[in-house]
């Protein structure tokens, strides 16, 4: 859909800088999704795996790209385009440089998917492919509101506590779903293992250690969950100049939770659910910091967003017009009312090198040339004052054309 909507846009500076906010209805939806694949790969993984690498596959080289296009734009070579064409997503003439980028970001996920089971060094390049791709979708994914951010993350803290410890009461292994699919179910015959992971060695003493390298799996669910709490934080210091007190506060207590969870899992010697931790540590901070700075209606609502802000008035100047001849008989109060009852917008003209008070008098002088003298006429006083107000007015829209 964005790509029909600016397909005849070739505008040089259109990036793809569009945001989705999400909704709650949004939020059901993905919720309800999340539990039937993952309820179809415990039982269907030797089939799935292949798509959900090609996924990734896929989903990692744009964010690859759009990590590395701001880069690459700073660079002043290869900025010609493409010639003339009517190919789909190249009639907007990319510039070359662009082009390569977009060849070496598909290059870089190819090279991870023929070598992936390499784990000597192929986990370096998955983790790099995954921490681009938490970027682009924090950049791209988007809570306006505190109270989207509480509803995400309290559901989803619902969803990873079921499927780890409840789900083994349910399944004939007794294994958790949540853990059997992260890891890979131990009888699958590909041996293959979901990408969607940041993996890191453990750190072991023990020589078998360098036989089968265990590794520490960290969810990309457990980072952008409560990394969108984060960026909606990061937005709203930036909005009400809190010298980014949300921001940091928010992200130690990220730093906090995973720590937590990292020692609940070396005690327990079970897998576990790293929300179950980390939404309590950000919810409660975040919840904490508003309320110490008496910003939680602002910050429950969003409506400290610039967009939600009351512009700022039209300043309405009077226009330098000449004095009008003031009626003897007419009491000054009336006078002044009159006058304050024609004012007009003050419109600066850069360009144009006459003021308003000369176009004024070019006008006036004209008018006078092609009239009768004053004094010949046996007009009465009035209408001279009518014909200066017509003048004004008639000035007043040649300024505002």
């Amino acid at each position: 859909r964005r790509y029909m909507k600016h397909k005849r846009d070739d505008g040089a500076e259109k990036h793809d800088d569009e945001t989705v906010d999400v909704t709650p209805i949004m939020i059901c939806v993905f919720v309800v999704m999340c539990c039937s694949m993952l309820v179809l790969l415990y039982f269907f993984y030797d089939h799935l795996v292949y798509v959900i690498i090609g996924i990734f596959c896929l989903a990692a080289s744009i964010g690859l790209y759009s990590c590395l296009s701001p880069f690459v734009r700073r660079f002043p070579l290869g900025k010609c385009r493409v010639p003339e064409n009517n190919l789909p997503y190249f009639h907007k003439r990319p510039e070359v440089r662009m082009l390569l980028l977009a060849v070496f970001c598909l290059s870089v996920s190819v090279v991870w998917g023929v070598f992936r089971n390499e784990d000597q060094w192929a986990w370096v390049l998955q983790d790099a492919l995954g921490i681009a791709f938490c970027l682009y979708m924090l950049k791209t994914i988007r809570l306006p509101t505190f109270k989207g951010c509480t509803l995400l993350l309290l559901v989803l803290f619902v969803y990873d506590v079921f499927f780890v410890f409840i789900t083994p009461f349910l399944t004939k292994t007794g294994e958790s779903i949540m853990v059997e699919v992260a890891a890979g179910p131990s009888d699958s015959a590909t041996h293959e293992k979901l990408p969607m992971v940041l993996k890191v060695p453990r750190l072991n003493s023990s020589p078998l250690a360098l036989c089968d390298r265990p590794f520490s799996l960290l969810g990309f669910g457990d980072i952008l969950v409560p990394g969108l709490l984060v960026a909606y934080c990061h937005r709203f210091d930036i909005q009400v100049q809190s010298s980014r007190v949300y921001f940091v506060a928010c992200t130690i207590a990220y730093g906090i939770g995973l720590l937590v969870t990292f020692v609940a899992l070396a005690l327990m010697q079970m897998g576990q659910p790293a929300l179950l931790y980390l939404v309590p540590c950000t919810l409660l901070t975040s919840f904490a910091v508003a309320l110490w700075r008496k910003e939680l209606a602002m910050f429950w609502t969003g409506s400290g967003f610039a967009k939600d802000l009351p512009q700022p008035p039209l300043v309405i100047a009077p226009l330098n017009c000449p004095e009008l001849p003031k009626d003897s008989s007419a009491p000054a109060s009336q006078q002044d009312t009159e006058q304050m009852t024609n004012p007009t917008l003050h419109v600066k003209e850069p360009h144009t090198p006459t003021s308003a008070a000369e176009e004024l008098a070019d006008t006036n002088t004209k008018t006078d040339q092609s009239e009768t003298p004053v004094a010949l006429s046996e007009e009465p006083a009035g209408q001279d004052k009518d014909d200066v107000e017509s003048k004004c007015l008639n000035a007043e829209q040649k300024q505002l054309e």
